[in-house]
């Protein structure tokens, strides 16, 4: 994954909504929601809803398909385990990422 592509899904996933909305996604699996079933869920308008999923859509993280008359809403698995990776592989350069007791214990 592309630095750029990690800015861009991080930047999606810093909104409460959009972090609820693609929670409610990851959670449903493979089925994927509805957007009506989704804005009746979370309560929430329905034209607040579809902004909040169109940037999903664009970080790459939600995929949309069109079954008979209803788009569905899936999570992409696949960017979101290439973005926990991108995450794990570079966090600390592989090292423990917590500060030692004695800094965090004075306030540094």
């Amino acid at each position: 994954m592309e630095e750029q592509d990690v800015i861009k899904s991080l930047a999606a996933l810093a909104h409460p909504v959009r972090l609820k909305v693609f929670r409610a996604l990851v959670v449903t699996s493979a089925s994927g929601l509805t957007p009506g079933s989704m804005a009746e869920a979370l309560e929430m308008p329905q034209n607040t809803l579809s902004f909040h999923l169109k940037e999903l859509a664009n970080a790459g993280l939600v995929t949309q398909e069109r079954s008979s008359r209803n788009i569905v809403y899936r999570a992409a698995y696949d960017r979101m385990n290439a973005l926990l990776g991108y995450l794990t592989e570079n966090c600390c350069a592989g090292a423990e990422c917590a500060l030692p007791s004695t800094a965090a214990a004075c306030g540094c």
